[in-house]
């Protein structure tokens, strides 16, 4: 962001976590492999990859509960509402994928493109026209 512009805000449901993050947004990954779906409890997870030196807690770490879903890959959650609020890799220690929908509007990014398609709910067609990866999204944007 420019000097003196705000920062993007958010916060989990209960409002006890409370962060904001600095510079422009990244589009929005959508994310539909089986961990996301079953972690949110939707078909699919919408993820902001994000510099981990542009995300900062304002409120709440005390929160914030973490789980390793799989071998370098870190859930975090509110343990008050239940909230996730990010994720992150240990192979990418500089990146944090923020949930996008935590975040306070207006925001002016949007979906970017789907990945993990090959594992899909059967039940949520996907029907636009951003691009899909069956797999795991393609390099820069992985995070």
């Amino acid at each position: 962001m420019a000097a003196g512009s705000p920062a993007h805000t958010g916060s989990c449901l209960c409002g006890g976590v409370r962060f904001e993050i600095d510079g422009p947004l990244a589009p929005i990954q959508v994310c539909h492999c089986t961990q996301c779906r079953k972690a949110q409890g939707a078909p699919f997870a919408t993820n902001i990859p994000v510099a981990r030196s542009a995300w900062r807690l304002l409120a709440g770490a005390e929160l914030l509960s973490g789980y390793e879903s799989s071998p370098g890959k870190h859930r975090v959650f509110c343990r008050r509402c239940g909230a996730p609020v990010l994720s992150r890799r240990d192979s990418l220690p500089d990146v944090v994928r923020i949930r996008a929908g935590l975040l306070d509007e207006p925001i002016a990014t949007r979906p970017g493109l789907h990945f993990h398609v090959a594992s899909n709910c059967q039940w949520w067609p996907i029907d636009d026209a951003l691009p899909q990866y069956p797999d795991a999204c393609p390099p820069p944007e992985r995070a």
